[in-house]
Parts: C-alpha cells; sequence; structure tokens
C-alpha cells in the first residue's frame, strides 16, 4: 500500500516571525564578532635601576624579564703580557641578539636619538683602558644609551640600556641605571623614551610591526535573546566580551 506523502506541518506567523529576526541577528552578532579586533595598545616597559658592574664581573641583563638573558656585560680588568694593567667593558651578544654600533664598537646614544642601523652581531666594545689613555664610545660618559635589538618568541623589539662609565687610569667604572624596550614587535624606540606619546602610538612601525590582538572569545547568545531581533542583540552586545564592555545602550 502506498504511504501518502508527508504534507509540511505549517508553522505560525509568530515563530516565522522569531526564525527570521534569529538568523538576521546572527548575521548581525558575526559583523558584531568581526568588529571587536581592536588595536593592540603600544606599551614601553621601562625597569629603573641602579646596579654597579664590578670590575672583573659579567652582569646579564634580561630586558623584558622572561627568565631568559638578553645581553651581557663585562668589566673586565688583566694585564698584558708585558704586565700593564688594562681594563675592557664590553658587550656579549645572546642568541641572535644586537646592539647599536660599528665594526666592534657599540655606540654611545644621546637622549631621544631614535634606535636604528647599524646593528652590530660581534661582542661591543664599550671602552679600553690601560695607564697610556683610553678609547672608545663610552669613556666618562653620564646618562648615555646603548640601542638593542632583542628577540622575543622569535620576533624583534627595541630598547635601550642607560648607563654612565667612568674611567679611572687602567680602571673602568660601570654603572646601570635603567632599561626598557617596546612591547610591539618592530616598532622603533627612542633613547630614553619611557612611555607612548599619544601621538606615536600608531606610527613609526618598522618591518614586521603589527598592531592586532586576537579576538576575545565571545560570550555564547541565548536563542531566546536573538530571537528578539535589534534588541535582543542589543542586549546581548551589552555583555562583556573579554573583561570589556563592547555594546551601547541604544
Amino acid at each position: 500500500m502506498k504511504r501518502p506523502d508527508r504534507i509540511p506541518s505549517p508553522l505560525s506567523d509568530s515563530l516565522h516571525r522569531q526564525l527570521n529576526a534569529y538568523a538576521l541577528s546572527a548575521c548581525a552578532a558575526g559583523v558584531g564578532v568581526l568588529a571587536l579586533t581592536q588595536p593592540a595598545e603600544a606599551r614601553i616597559v621601562y625597569t629603573k635601576v641602579h646596579q654597579r658592574i664590578p670590575i672583573n664581573t659579567v652582569y646579564p641583563l634580561d630586558l623584558n624579564h622572561d627568565g631568559i638573558n638578553d645581553l651581557l656585560v663585562s668589566n673586565k680588568f688583566s694585564h698584558t703580557s708585558t704586565g700593564a694593567p688594562y681594563g675592557v667593558l664590553a658587550l656579549g651578544r645572546v642568541g641572535f641578539n644586537y646592539v647599536e654600533g660599528s665594526g666592534q664598537q657599540a655606540f654611545a646614544l644621546k637622549h631621544g636619538v631614535r634606535l636604528g642601523v647599524p646593528w652590530n652581531s660581534s661582542p661591543g666594545i664599550m671602552a679600553q683602558a690601560s695607564s697610556k689613555g683610553a678609547s672608545g664610545d663610552w669613556v666618562d660618559v653620564n646618562n648615555r644609551y646603548l640601542g638593542v635589538k632583542f628577540q622575543i618568541n622569535g620576533k624583534y623589539h627595541y630598547g635601550w640600556v642607560r648607563m654612565r662609565v667612568e674611567v679611572i687610569g687602567p680602571h673602568i667604572i660601570a654603572i646601570l641605571n635603567g632599561y626598557a624596550f617596546e612591547t610591539i614587535p618592530g616598532k622603533s624606540i627612542r633613547a630614553g623614551q619611557t612611555k607612548e606619546a599619544d601621538d606615536q602610538v600608531n606610527k613609526n612601525l618598522g618591518p614586521g610591526a603589527f598592531l592586532t590582538n586576537p579576538i576575545a572569545a565571545p560570550q555564547p547568545a541565548s536563542l531566546g535573546a536573538l530571537a528578539k531581533g535589534a534588541p535582543g542583540l542589543s542586549i546581548w552586545r551589552r555583555k562583556e566580551v573579554g573583561g570589556a564592555i563592547v555594546g551601547s545602550s541604544s
């Protein structure tokens, strides 16, 4: 016996309206979630210190406090083969990190200079001293800056290290008194800069810089709220997404 064809049950006008409202609201919600992508806040992390680097000491410097040394500052005192005393203040490169300099010299930058090139991949000599005199960019300087280009999770960040250096005969006195770095990969920084200027947040981007944060996972919307159409969507948008209010009252 042939079974009769099934006849679809008619939907009430009210349910039709609710489903249509849900479809429209879900589409609008998808657009709203895409709109939640916000530029990452550019931020400079500054660490104030007063650290003397004693003679015959290698001081490891962790610029971003992640437990990984980014730079080694060495203050060495020794004697030549003839017995003449000499001192060397130098930088050791860790991994693929660099300092601003030329050849084997590390530059002593003035306040406000924007960090750039050339980047020295070899250990950088800051100062050399003996009983006959001293040489190097860091001889008898106060509040000068070392430009640093270092990696965080495989991406390069720019930073600076502030130091005071005094040479007394063959002895070198070195004091570290602050350092900072830019949290946005590839974004430049000026020597001595400790905070973002309002008009600089989205400027001076170097190669490879990026400014977008991942989208925070949206809170699930209830079918009831979305079925209400625009008023329900407005209510849902006002909920917190990733700890921030992303909607506005209508």
